[in-house]
């Protein structure tokens, strides 16, 4: 479904208390033609990028990595965010997990505009 009503609002800690799934993005609220997604994050993902859009993350709990073709690492802890600028080889990495709020176009594929992998997957709703 693109286009789900928030009723309510959202509890973001409760939200990711709901899930187990590492790197499988669930959508909790849209605006306009964007999805909030939270994503819990564990290991390294894939090198990609997104040729038309920004990405942004913002560290709810852990630490995040964002290593960057021809640039110093994103190095993230609770309560930071980076915009990653469209066009940019990115891959986020987290030492231990993470919990990843994103704010993205709600047709961005998580692992960019190239191939798929085996990490590519569709974001889904969380039931609220």
């Amino acid at each position: 479904m693109s286009d789900h009503p928030l009723r309510e609002s959202v509890d973001i800690i409760t939200a990711f208390d709901r899930f187990d799934d590492h790197w499988s993005p669930m959508t909790i609220a849209s605006m306009n033609d964007y999805h909030v997604k939270l994503v819990k994050v564990l290991g390294e993902f894939v090198w990609h990028r997104h040729d038309d859009t920004d990405e942004l993350f913002l560290v709810v709990k852990g630490e995040l990595a964002i290593e960057m073709e021809d640039r110093d690492a994103a190095i993230l802890g609770v309560n930071e965010l980076y915009v990653v600028p469209k066009g940019v080889l990115h891959r986020p990495v987290a030492e231990s997990e993470a919990w990843v709020l994103l704010i993205e176009p709600s047709t961005v594929v998580n692992t960019g505009d190239g191939e798929a992998s085996d990490l590519t997957t569709e974001a889904v709703w969380l039931d609220q």
